[in-house]
């Protein structure tokens, strides 16, 4: 995968990256959801689950389930963080692109009407200086 530097990268992911970087919480949350949707948290679990059926526990169920129903409330809330983070960023990235297609129409349409002054003034000269 190759690595863009910011110059390359669209102007609402830099400040998004910013501003998600300047608040302690959101870096907490990022790292928390980066980790869960990783295959080590995966890994992990496997090793924890295992370890707590066999050795720790001899009847580990009710603890266990306690245990992962409770993670589970944890983690559907980071993956709802992450979420809000997702959309709050195409909502960024989308107002920016607006203004950028905005400006661009105004630009085009501004050449468009000086090439058709310009095309008018060509042909007047020509039809007068012709006749």
């Amino acid at each position: 995968m190759t690595q863009t530097t910011p110059q390359q990268q669209h102007p609402v992911v830099v400040a998004h990256r910013e501003s998600r970087a300047a608040d302690v919480q959101l870096r907490v949350a990022d790292a928390i959801t980066s980790f869960a949707g990783s295959m080590k948290f995966v890994y992990v679990h496997i090793v924890v689950f295992v370890v707590w059926m066999l050795f720790v526990e001899k009847n580990p169920w009710p603890t266990l389930t306690l245990t992962v129903s409770l993670e589970a409330i944890f983690l559907s809330t980071f993956v709802m963080i992450g979420q809000n983070r997702a959309a709050s960023f195409q909502q960024a990235k989308a107002d920016h692109d607006f203004q950028e297609q905005e400006l661009e129409l105004k630009t085009n349409t501004q050449l468009t009407r000086e090439i058709h002054g310009l095309t008018q003034e060509l042909h007047r000269r020509l039809v007068t200086d012709g006749s």
